[in-house]
């Protein structure tokens, strides 16, 4: 029996990944069902889709009421991303590092830094109250409408709907997305997934964390973060070995800022969020982590510099299981 738990978070693991690719690539065959362009999808479905597997798990513990797990889940994501996918991408791309955009470091990650900030200070009474979770929520529509006005000013002229249909792979079995009937089937499906996938998830790391007798917020960042940006660290490594080497930093950022005011927002609408004491200081690890991204890097992260976030991240998932 005590395997069950371990067996029902990898099954939930896999389940929410299942979910949020087929639910993306139902969104993405829809909008363009309906003649809505790819910048405008990837900066909306596509980015909003990246979370779905976080954000289902965090609506599952607020559901619960397990609050812990949802800063866990949140704060482990964003450290996660940057420590172990961008630090592993920096060790393995090819050259002196990782690519990175200048406008990547003067534009996305002071807001990502900013969203934390704001986090910490939304805490500092203890709790995320439901008034703070529709400001987050708030803030996610200005930043959505931001970023589309943006990129629809820097976009080539006469940016296009693209005509390739998605095709979804599991295993031998692959289908075309060809019509708005399959995309809404495809949409509906995933989200089922998710929501499975979320139970899966949070009742076996509930059930993890009263047999080891670990705070929930140590299962969520342990856990649920890492499992949940696995998918992101495989699409990284894959897009550096076909040599696109800027495609995972700035979907990484993207997805930090998302996580916080996605998840943080729908999350703490739907219950307020106590936060302890021991918080605070996986907070300013988050933090410390965003900050190496903004200081001192215009052109690449430095292989030694993805060592250095590796090992921290190691070393900081090492202090939480002493």
């Amino acid at each position: 029996m005590e395997f069950l738990p371990v067996g029902l978070v990898i099954a939930g693991l896999i389940i929410l990944c299942l979910g949020g690719y087929t639910l993306v690539l139902g969104g993405v065959a829809l909008a363009r069902r309906l003649q809505i362009s790819s910048m405008v999808i990837g900066l909306t479905v596509v980015a909003y889709g990246t979370s779905t597997p976080e954000l289902a798990a965090s609506i599952t513990a607020a559901i619960n009421s397990h609050t812990d797990l949802i800063l866990g889940n949140i704060v482990g994501s964003n450290i996660s991303n940057i420590g172990m996918v961008i630090g592993i991408s920096a060790m393995l791309a090819v050259g002196v590092g990782l690519g990175i955009r200048k406008r990547t470091v003067r534009r996305w990650v002071p807001i990502m830094i900013v969203a934390s900030v704001v986090l910490v200070l939304m805490s500092l009474d203890g709790e995320i109250s439901q008034i703070d979770g529709m400001i987050l929520i708030a803030g996610l529509i200005i930043f959505t409408v931001y970023i589309v006005r943006t990129a629809k000013k820097q976009a080539p002229i006469g940016d296009a709907v693209e005509d390739e249909d998605p095709e979804v792979h599991v295993g031998y079995f692959s289908f075309k997305i060809d019509s708005v009937p399959k995309a809404i089937g495809c949409v509906c499906v995933g989200a089922f997934l998710l929501f499975v996938g979320g139970g899966f998830t949070v009742d076996g790391a509930v059930a993890i964390s009263e047999n080891l007798g670990i705070s929930q917020l140590v299962i969520g960042v342990v856990i649920i973060a890492i499992g949940t940006s696995l998918p992101e660290l495989v699409t990284s490594v894959i897009a550096i070995r076909k040599g696109q080497m800027d495609i995972g930093v700035g979907n990484i950022i993207g997805s930090n800022i998302y996580n916080i005011l996605l998840i943080g927002g729908i999350a703490a609408t739907i219950i307020g969020i106590p936060v302890s004491s021991d918080t605070f200081s996986h907070y300013y690890i988050m933090i410390a982590f965003s900050l190496v991204l903004f200081v001192g890097f215009r052109k690449y992260i430095p292989k030694p510099v993805g060592v250095g976030l590796a090992a921290a991240f190691v070393i900081y998932l090492g202090s939480l299981l002493v």
